[in-house]
């Protein structure tokens, strides 16, 4: 079943410990659509700029993935400059130039309204909320923040919030929307305000999983090679989206399955700079480390 993003592409310039890489593809959308092209179909809404190179289009399109909702637009495409110390934890941003993505004003095109699974990437909670709109009636509707809109959209974004049914965040967003230290009390207050499953990003602790069934945790794979984290939690959406739309179910038990799927493809994202591992993925390769990922908790 098809799945719709609404998010950024980008470029990327990115320091690591392990090396630089400048003007590389970026961007919520770009992340999460390659992972979950691995499982399902996907469609993306998004702008770049007269500068995005045709070699990147061309990518998607190697994966099947369907870019009529991509504007090309006057100007530059949206840039993001970072650099990561050896914890390789948040990065220090360098720099941030929106350009086109200013002016994004995401249109769905016609036959993109009645997709059933849509994931709301990392954008202002305006357009997010213009986005649900425009769609008719979906299954599932995941939702993305930061602590940029936490902060200073907080009333739009929990408008936002009430009309999702899954909200994704990583550890530090989770406590500060909700204004609590206890990441199970943070769950609590946010599963109050709408949605019906939280899944807390925590990086190399893993990830965990609240809904009123209760709490699921996966664990983070053990790597030996971490070279950038960039897209990372996007890369994690995408697996996760992408399972569940290609079951077309969204039951306790499916949902699990997309928190370990969501955990192998980030825990391949971030063996290389920008999508480069993602987009050389093979599904041999994502069947062996899933099943590694059940024997790290099983107990025989």
């Amino acid at each position: 079943m098809k799945l719709l993003v609404v998010g950024s592409m980008a470029l990327d310039s990115v320091e690591t410990p392990f090396g630089k890489e400048e003007n590389v593809l970026g961007g919520s959308a770009s992340y999460f659509s390659l992972a979950a092209s691995m499982f399902t179909d996907v469609c993306i809404v998004a702008v770049v700029g007269q500068d995005f190179p045709e070699e990147h289009l061309e990518l998607f399109r190697s994966k099947g993935i369907d870019l009529k909702g991509v504007t090309r637009e006057s100007g530059e495409t949206f840039r993001w400059e970072g650099r990561y110390g050896y914890d390789l934890g948040d990065p220090e941003t360098l720099g941030t130039y929106l350009n086109v993505f200013q002016d994004f004003n995401p249109v769905i095109p016609d036959e993109y309204r009645d997709t059933e699974f849509v994931f709301l990437a990392n954008i202002d909670p305006e357009l997010q909320l213009r986005v649900l709109k425009q769609v008719k009636k979906p299954k599932l509707v995941a939702c993305d923040t930061m602590n940029y809109w936490i902060e200073n959209k907080p009333e739009q974004l929990k408008e936002v919030i009430k009309h999702v049914d899954l909200l994704m965040l990583n550890d530090s967003e989770s406590r500060i929307l909700a204004g609590k230290a206890s990441i199970t009390q943070a769950a609590r207050y946010i599963l109050d305000l709408g949605p019906k499953v939280l899944i807390v990003k925590r990086g190399e602790y893993g990830a965990l999983m609240f809904s009123k069934e209760g709490i699921f945790w996966a664990p983070s794979y053990p790597l030996e090679d971490v070279i950038d984290p960039t897209g990372a939690g996007d890369s994690f959406a995408g697996g996760f989206m992408g399972f569940l739309a290609a079951h077309e179910t969204v039951d306790q038990a499916a949902l699990k399955t997309a928190v370990v799927y969501g955990s192998v493809i980030a825990s391949f994202a971030v063996e290389n700079f920008s999508v480069r591992r993602t987009a050389q993925l093979k599904k041999s390769e994502i069947d062996k480390r899933f099943t590694a990922f059940l024997q790290l908790s099983r107990l025989d």
